[in-house]
């Protein structure tokens, strides 16, 4: 049979046409209500119009003989593609990151992540110096870039200092500052629906505004000649086709207007497409968020995890170092889930109890690493089983029936979760560059629900469900192909974790 990836907008084409004319009866149903509510239900000539057999195993079938085409992106559709991500946050000290902040980092990682698995070139600025931010992003699991110097600022400062030539008056300026510089003219020119602040009317131009131009700068012009193999042999590839995305809080955004306008007014070949990602405040239950930094939050989480474990196996485990990183997965994936579940564009409101880092809870990332877990737990058992004989070894795909994938739960996990995996990764990459105005809108929260909603449905189906049954002949057939549909909500899960920066755990 053939193995090419089986879509979910082509399967209900092919569902819709050979229904007839007319509009369209089959949608694909994203409520969870809903899904759990009814069947999925189709007329034996519609199935048969996508299916040989006009089966609900050939779907198994064709699907889970292909378990990698599902559990990776669709192909690279960007290739060749360049944005510039910018994250204003790390030029803090990790104690002065606030909680808005710490936000903005995690998108940013996360978006960068999810673009460069559809082939897009990213660059990620600014370039960590501070070696205390370097080890707290490492803490984090978020991947960005290190440097050791500042870009050059100098030709920018020549620019800078022709303008402010008539503006300054004669005056004596502050240690630093070189003068201001009037942006209502460009805030015009924009017009309203640009989105720019109507406010915006003097910069006051600094040394280290001109020192952020300058590696903005840098970035965009100078590009890592291994960053892209559509990029070999070109250092120099200029603003053309670049995109610059602005990754800020609310709390800065006018600020990062105004360094927007003000790349514009000095270099003369600035991108001419920058978009600003703005992501919402964060506000912890109880109390003001700003009562809390970013190293406090995760330390309070870690504080939290490594009580739970405690009281689930005994003793204090956080001086076990076979615990050590697994604590700081689980306080990472509880951070992330928190942080990235809720669009960034939206207000998101923290809860410090500890049922957010409980594994009965089923919308915490330790309720999804919890369910990772099981799952690594599983095959081991079965490979543990095998060497000592009371299992053969797994079966050629091809020889498996997978009519005996009979059960609801396991059509759920199918449908719901590995057969839409590849169009859900496109979308989280999506960057709608073409669009009016200042600012731009993600869905990273998407890879985070899904990964809880394939969780929750895992869970239920494991806990009702024996997998690995007696070690009779006659009833290994159901649990090889019921092995090799958990094999794929594996290589779901794992990639959608990959996505977050979060390794799979083999226990907890």
């Amino acid at each position: 049979m053939a193995t090419r990836r089986l879509g979910v907008g082509e399967t209900l084409g092919a569902l819709n046409a050979a229904l007839g004319p007319g509009g369209p009866v089959w949608i694909k149903e994203t409520r969870t209500r809903h899904l759990r509510s009814r069947d999925f239900l189709a007329p034996h000539r519609a199935l048969q119009a996508r299916f040989d057999d006009g089966q609900r195993s050939a779907v198994f079938e064709r699907v889970l003989s292909a378990v990698a085409a599902y559990a990776t992106p669709a192909s690279p559709a960007s290739l060749g593609q360049r944005v510039l991500l910018h994250c204003p946050a790390l030029r803090s000290s990790p104690c002065a990151l606030r909680l808005s902040q710490l936000r903005t980092v995690l998108v940013a990682d996360h978006l960068a992540r999810a673009l460069r698995a559809h082939g897009v070139c990213v660059r990620l600025v600014p370039a960590v110096r501070d070696p205390h931010m370097l080890t707290f992003l490492q803490q984090l699991r978020v991947d960005w870039p290190a440097a050791s110097e500042r870009a050059s600022s100098h030709t920018l400062r020549s620019h800078a200092l022709e303008e402010l030539t008539s503006a300054n008056d004669g005056r004596t300026l502050s240690p630093g500052i070189l003068g201001r510089l009037c942006l209502k003219e460009l805030v015009e020119e924009q017009g309203r629906t640009a989105g720019y602040d109507p406010n915006l009317d003097n910069c006051l131009v600094t040394e280290d505004l001109l020192s952020v131009l300058a590696e903005l700068q840098e970035a965009l012009w100078h590009w890592p000649k291994d960053s892209h193999p559509g990029l070999a042999g070109a250092s120099d590839t200029g603003t053309g086709g670049c995109l610059v995305v602005h990754v800020v809080s609310c709390e800065e955004e006018f600020q990062q207007q105004k360094l927007d306008l003000l790349w514009q007014k000095l270099v003369d070949k600035a991108p001419l497409r920058q978009k600003h990602l703005i992501c919402g405040p964060v506000k912890v239950a109880g109390a003001p968020g700003t009562l809390m930094t970013a190293p406090e939050y995760y330390e309070f989480r870690h504080a939290q995890v490594c009580k739970a474990s405690a009281l689930k196996h005994g003793g204090d485990l956080a001086q076990d170092p076979a615990w050590t990183e697994i604590f700081g997965v689980l306080s990472v994936a509880t951070i992330k889930f928190e942080m990235l579940s809720t669009a960034p564009q939206s207000q998101l409101f923290l809860a410090l109890a500890d049922s957010s880092i409980s594994t009965k809870g089923t919308k915490s990332g330790t309720f999804v690493m919890y369910n990772c877990a099981r799952l690594a737990t599983l095959f081991e058992s079965y490979k543990c089983s095998m060497e000592q004989g009371l299992y053969p070894t797994f079966p050629p795909v091809s020889s498996l029936d997978f009519s005996l994938l009979h059960d609801e739960g396991e059509w759920l996990l199918l449908f719901n979760s590995i057969l839409p995996f590849p169009d859900l990764l496109s979308r989280t990459a999506v960057l709608d560059c073409t669009a009016p105005g200042l600012h731009i809108a993600v869905r990273t929260e998407m890879i985070c629900k899904f990964l809880v909603q394939l969780s929750m449905d895992f869970s239920s189906y494991y806990n009702r469900v024996h997998i690995l049954g007696e070690p009779r002949p006659h009833l290994f057939g159901q649990m090889f192909v019921r092995l090799q549909l958990l094999r794929a909500v594996r290589e779901v899960l794992h990639t959608g974790l990959a996505m977050l920066g979060l390794p799979p755990l083999s226990h907890i």
